[in-house]
């Protein structure tokens, strides 16, 4: 029997499939998946400023578990919910509550933000029972509200850049905070989307010659309770409710669908210029939390299907994220919602990459992170999610979570291990030159099998999570006052040294020791094999104040500040250089690994590694806890190893020395005294690149920096030549090579 709300509205069965609200243009059909759900209304809003549904429609009809009906009168901007109706039994790991509004998993679109109260929870709050007393008190005032889109939109031939990754350089980058306090654009604009698409954006990362922006996460968030009950929000969005809608609040042009057409406008103008667009997604938790938190979402239309609860106590949920919860991606239903959002973001939206928070949550299984995941296994075989670029944060909070190295093809990672290496390293601490060998060579001992590459590392000295470039050397202790739980928070484990002051200092020595360390993190990062990622700020001194966890700072301390002086432009302008430089440069960014041994077929060897008498290193050196300087000679005759687009490239052979002791070494250049070699970047200059390069034969001194690094170039002679001599004298190969990787060689 139909309600009397339904005298306005014409019904007809509709269909199962697509699942969410999909405007057919001559009406909308609705799915909703619930394999636990005895009845399913739909409820339909006049506006966002309504307290109850204007019309409520029971939805009659289910196939293979999906509940679905079709309006012929509905359109586009159409606000909706749902009310579904179950058991209310937690113990059981069933939620189910008609009195609370429900988001559509699937919605394109969402529209208002939580007005936080206690009926925004599916028990009794404060009751002794806890989440066992059902709260009954609508909540359809409060919440926000799914809206029905029209996914037309001219792309005018857009294309993706493709740019191979082994190319790329990434940029990670908050929407709002990027142009949210930049004067240069209209205010309206600020923070946006928009904002992020204009001219003078896309100029300002053209200049900087990064090819792709990583966006914090754009999916529709919500702000915490928590955090709002202390005047903060949750900034960077790891608070996911709505997997296919872009965040309205980023929006200059409304939230009713427009800030789907304005995201794509955005992709639009960055792929124009040739960048690249890789989002942050959050699939590994939801913004509900545990037991104790609210029902927005996929609590309320079945609990049970779509999160991972205790086996033996289903009251309670599994939690590899240390937020409360955890999707459960082996439900079939629910790992085919995290591939239709995957596949809708990169097919409609366009973008060309995914980067996944903590990503070994979304591999469980009762064995622990598992390889051969299904999860794997369907973005493997998909065509459109095969050839997009996917990275992994590849370590998540439960046990066994960190499984740097250990993701399959063709995924890449952020390799956390090269951060904390680079960091010690440069920190002067003991035992790491030999590590370092690795990193630099794109980290063979991690990523040397089952068909990887170089460029499946994605290095990075900084992140969004942690301290800024700046502050990690102006800082050696966390300090988060600001987040409101009394410094607590955020990790304390940050490798970082404040060269001799905590914090701001007027001291000129500590000043240039600081400016110093900061252009050799940039140098080792991009003069690295690997894909570098640069935080957003970095490339010019951004600070946040000794703050390392600014989730919920949505203000000042994580906003680019766009007045910059003298020293923060002259840094803008070396990471500017670096990054050219490392384009015009093919040998920093091979496809295949260095293997510090002759090539099949000839008498060149990629790579070698000297100490500062210009000997090969030894292996007690390489093992030996006080070494801190090292050279790694990278030859640019190897065209077999090289290639662009199919095509062999020849590159020039660099030299670069790298030096974590406080005092200056004498290092003295390899080769034959026939040889001329160019100083073209010493990190104790304060531009770093050198205006007038300066020249060596091979047996003279380099003076390098306490505390610095130098690149030379090899202008007269051959790679060939600078081994001859030295080759002789050799007494290690260095990184090691396996018996089956030499066979392998020799074909």
């Amino acid at each position: 029997m139909r309600s009397a709300f339904m005298t306005s509205v014409r019904t007809f069965l509709g269909y199962p499939y697509p699942l969410g609200a999909t405007w057919m243009g001559n009406g909308v059909n609705f799915a909703l998946f619930s394999e636990h759900a005895t009845a399913v209304e739909l409820c339909l809003f006049d506006d966002l400023e309504a307290t109850e549904e204007n019309i409520r429609i029971p939805v009659s009809e289910h196939t293979d578990q999906v509940w679905h009906e079709f309006l012929p009168d509905v359109r586009p901007g159409q606000l909706y919910g749902y009310r579904v109706s179950g058991p209310y039994d937690p113990e059981r790991g069933l939620r189910f509550n008609s009195s609370k509004l429900l988001l559509d998993p699937y919605a394109k679109a969402i529209a208002g933000e939580v007005s936080w109260a206690d009926e925004m929870f599916g028990y009794v709050v404060g009751d002794k029972k806890e989440d066992l007393s059902q709260d009954f008190r609508d909540d359809a005032w409060g919440v926000p509200k799914s809206v029905v889109i029209d996914t037309a939109f001219d792309w005018q031939s857009d294309r993706r850049p493709g740019i191979p990754l082994q190319n790329s350089v990434i940029y990670e980058v908050h929407v709002k905070g990027f142009s949210k306090l930049w004067n240069d654009l209209p205010e309206e604009l600020r923070g946006t989307y928009a904002g992020l698409g204009t001219p003078a954006a896309i100029d300002y990362f053209k200049k900087l010659d990064v090819t792709a922006v990583e966006l914090l996460p754009v999916h529709a968030h919500i702000d915490d309770k928590g955090l709002i009950d202390r005047g903060l929000t949750n900034y960077w969005g790891y608070n996911t409710i709505g997997f296919f809608a872009p965040h309205a609040q980023y929006s200059s042009s409304g939230q009713m669908g427009q800030q789907v057409s304005e995201f794509k406008a955005m992709v639009r103008s960055l792929h124009a210029a040739g960048i690249e667009v890789i989002l942050d997604v959050v699939y590994n938790h939801t913004a509900e939390g545990n037991q104790l938190g609210p029902t927005l979402c996929f609590r309320g239309i079945d609990n049970s299907s779509y999160y991972r609860l205790l086996a033996d106590n289903p009251r309670f949920y599994l939690d590899y994220t240390g937020t409360g919860n955890t999707l459960d991606t082996l439900h079939p239903r629910m790992l085919q919602m995290v591939m239709d959002s995957l596949r809708y973001w990169a097919s409609e939206m366009h973008v060309d990459g995914f980067r996944f928070d903590l990503a070994p949550a979304l591999a469980r299984d009762g064995t622990g992170v598992n390889k051969f995941h299904a999860f794997f296994k369907v973005i493997r075989q998909d065509p459109i999610l095969s050839q997009v670029k996917l990275i992994a944060e590849p370590w998540d909070v439960g046990d066994g979570g960190y499984q740097v190295g250990n993701f399959p093809t063709p995924w890449s990672e952020w390799n956390g291990k090269y951060r904390d290496t680079v960091r010690s390293f440069w920190k002067g601490d003991e035992g790491h030159i030999g590590e370092m060998g690795y990193r630099l060579t794109g980290s063979p001992d991690l990523y040397r099998h089952n068909g990887r590459r170089p460029y499946d590392s994605i290095n990075f000295v900084t992140a969004h999570d942690g301290f800024t470039l700046d502050d990690l050397v102006s800082y050696d202790k966390k300090h988060n006052e600001a987040n409101g739980d009394g410094n607590n928070d955020g990790d304390n484990n940050n490798q970082s040294w404040n060269c001799g002051a905590e914090g701001p200092t007027d001291d000129p020595q500590i000043n240039a020791l600081r400016e110093r360390q900061r252009r050799n993190f940039l140098t080792t990062l991009f003069l690295s094999q690997g894909v570098p990622m640069l935080t957003g700020g970095d490339e010019w001194g951004r600070t946040q104040n000794g703050n390392n966890n600014v989730y919920c700072q949505d203000n000042e301390i994580s906003w680019f500040d766009w007045t910059r002086d003298e020293k923060q432009n002259q840094f803008l302008e070396f990471t500017r250089k670096l990054i050219q430089f490392r384009k015009d440069h093919p040998v920093f960014r091979r496809p295949k690994f260095l293997k510090g041994r002759r090539i099949p077929g000839s008498e060149i060897r990629d790579v070698m590694w000297f100490n500062p008498g210009g000997n090969l290193m030894s292996e007690e050196e390489w093992a030996s806890p006080f070494v801190r300087c090292l050279g790694m000679l990278l030859s640019g005759d190897t065209s077999d190893v090289v290639t662009f687009e199919g095509e062999p490239v020849r590159d020039d052979t660099f030299l670069l020395l790298i030096n974590a002791h406080y005092e200056p070494i004498a290092f003295v250049l390899p080769g034959q005294e026939n040889l001329e070699w160019q100083l073209i970047l010493d990190t104790t200059n304060p531009s770093g690149f050198l205006a007038e390069p300066r020249k060596f034969a091979s047996g003279d001194d380099v003076d390098l920096g306490g505390r610095a690094s130098c690149l030379l170039q090899l202008v007269s002679g051959t790679q060939a030549q600078a081994r001859e001599e030295s080759w002789k004298k050799r007494r290690v190969e260095f990184p090691p090579v396996s018996a089956e990787e030499e066979r392998a060689a020799k074909g």
